[in-house]
């Protein structure tokens, strides 16, 4: 009863140790979404695109034109002093239409840009957080086999003293210690890096702590692979920005069509009119409405501008076309890569108990006789490997399903 109970306490112990590291790795998301500086220029040419649309909507401005003259037009009804004309051009009904959907369509794309970064973003900080983990227990591990190789030393110096074995035992122990001390200073300094590209992608001191936990959780993604490549082809938002432009295209296509009608103009002429000879003048002002309209007779232009929004929606299509091929593709690997490590991960924790019983037997043979160093010696970087294995599998088996959801368009 008393061992039930413990194993559910360290099951519980586990549980909430795992949600408190996925929760401090969303903390570490949420500061590189507020901080990145990629990320806010992202957004910003997403917020500047929203500003297109309010001004290709609007109608031109109006024209005012003022005229004096240095000589007085002389008129029946007396001579020209003043002339104010003003004047308002209306293009084609529907295109300030056409032009703020194309503006909208276009931001949209942007904003898709934008969520792509982010989803990227994310992406690469749980990588590096992963990469993380790995390094830090790769150097506890590492540590430990010192310790280890250390109690072996000084059991086979004491051996060595009693002339029981040969000092070759010592010296490759010494040996296996130097190469073991040179592996750990090289996973110190990956470590540094790896904490200064962390920091660096939240935007924060370079030095900052990164606190990882002390065993990685093995989530599973929770899609079958088809539902992945169904998400792929409907969420992925690179495929998003390339149908938002091609829905761009449409409306610009029906642009070009509209900037190929007439153009209409309103406008008014006011002119002042000076007193005639013995003051006979019957009016001082005379108004004149005008009405223009501007014709497009060079038809080729508009006709250009339409095949070339025929060309680029081709393009698009094309480029739509070979993404999804290519997402496809990359998504394979990227499967191929979780289901290795979700079987290397199993492999690896046999494995590494099954060593870890050898090795206890071979010291107690080696405490007791003289036989079995090499293999006691072999079997200690059998562990070491197994543990770094495992943490490794543990490590790419995350990084997969993050890759993956980042190719679903998850950005979160």
């Amino acid at each position: 009863m008393k061992r039930y109970k413990y194993i559910i306490g360290a099951c519980l112990m586990l549980f909430f140790t795992t949600a408190s590291a996925q929760e401090e790795l969303m903390g570490y998301l949420q500061t590189a979404a507020e901080n990145n500086p990629g990320l806010k220029a992202r957004f910003n040419e997403y917020m500047a695109a929203l500003e297109i649309a309010p001004q290709v909507s609007s109608l031109p401005d109006p024209q005012i034109a003022l005229a004096y003259f240095i000589r007085p037009v002389e008129t029946k009804i007396g001579p020209q002093q003043f002339k104010m004309s003003t004047s308002q051009m209306f293009p084609w009904f529907g295109t300030l239409k056409a032009k703020e959907n194309v503006a909208i369509q276009s931001a949209m794309a942007k904003y898709e840009v934008f969520l792509e970064a982010k989803s990227k973003l994310f992406h690469e900080v749980r990588s590096i957080y992963y990469n993380l983990y790995f390094n830090h227990k790769a150097i506890e591990i590492t540590r430990d086999n010192l310790t280890i190789l250390a109690t072996f030393q000084k059991m086979a110096a004491i051996k060595v003293e009693a002339g029981k074995v040969s000092a070759v035992d010592e010296y490759r122990i010494q040996m296996e210690i130097g190469d073991l001390e040179n592996q750990l200073a090289l996973l110190v300094d990956e470590q540094h890096l790896l904490k200064v590209m962390f920091n660096n992608l939240l935007n924060v001191d370079p030095v900052n702590q990164v606190n990882t936990p002390a065993t990685l959780w093995t989530a599973d993604i929770a899609f079958e692979k088809e539902q992945v490549l169904d998400s792929i082809r409907s969420k992925n938002h690179q495929i998003l920005t390339i149908s938002l432009q091609q829905d761009a295209l449409s409306y610009r296509k029906e642009l070009a069509r509209k900037l190929g009608k007439p153009a209409f103009s309103v406008g008014l002429d006011y002119m002042i009119i000076g007193k005639g000879p013995d003051n006979l003048s019957g009016t001082d002002a005379m108004m004149f409405p005008m009405v223009g309209i501007t014709i497009p007779l060079y038809r080729n232009k508009y006709e250009a501008m339409v095949n070339e929004v025929v060309y680029l929606q081709e393009a698009r299509e094309a480029e739509k076309s070979d993404k999804i091929n290519l997402l496809e593709t990359i998504l394979e690997k990227a499967w191929k890569d979780y289901m290795d490590a979700g079987r290397r991960l199993h492999l690896f924790i046999s494995q590494l108990g099954l060593a870890g019983q050898s090795i206890t037997l071979l010291e107690t043979e080696y405490a007791t006789g003289n036989k079995n160093f090499e293999e006691m010696l072999r079997m200690e970087r059998k562990v070491l490997e197994y543990g770094l294995e495992l943490e490794k599998a543990r490590s790419d088996k995350q990084a997969a399903i993050s890759f993956i959801n980042y190719l679903m368009g998850q950005s979160s």
